[in-house]
């Protein structure tokens, strides 16, 4: 199949974002679970280091709890606001993803296309 360095980056940014939005749903999950902290991923991160090192790029992400949060008193910190938000934000950076994968099609197929006139 076609593997551009491109396609290869939006390969690894759609994982990225599938990868953070289970932690988001899980986390949400996981709003009545004493003692239960939010999880989520370094999204620059982990898109830095899909760009240094392709190598690592297929890593798995690996998930971190977020600090700052106010825990309630059975130590649970989740924000149903919070996820909320992360959530919707997730989503937008999946179709952005979705349409530069899109347009890199229609870029690669308009260049097979030329090539047939010659």
């Amino acid at each position: 199949m076609i593997n551009t360095p491109m396609i290869q980056f939006l390969e690894r940014f759609l994982n990225v974002t599938s990868d953070r939005q289970s932690l988001v749903v899980n986390n949400m999950a996981n709003i009545d679970t004493p003692g239960y902290h939010t999880q989520d991923i370094d999204f620059r991160g982990e898109l830095q280091r899909a760009i240094g090192s392709p190598e690592d790029a297929s890593m798995t992400t690996v998930a971190h709890k977020v600090s700052g949060l106010i825990s309630r008193p059975d130590g649970n910190n989740v924000s149903l606001d919070r996820e909320s938000m992360t959530l919707a934000e997730t989503q937008m950076q999946f179709r952005v993803g979705i349409q530069f994968i899109r347009t890199e099609f229609h870029r690669i197929l308009h260049a097979i296309n030329e090539g047939k006139d010659s």
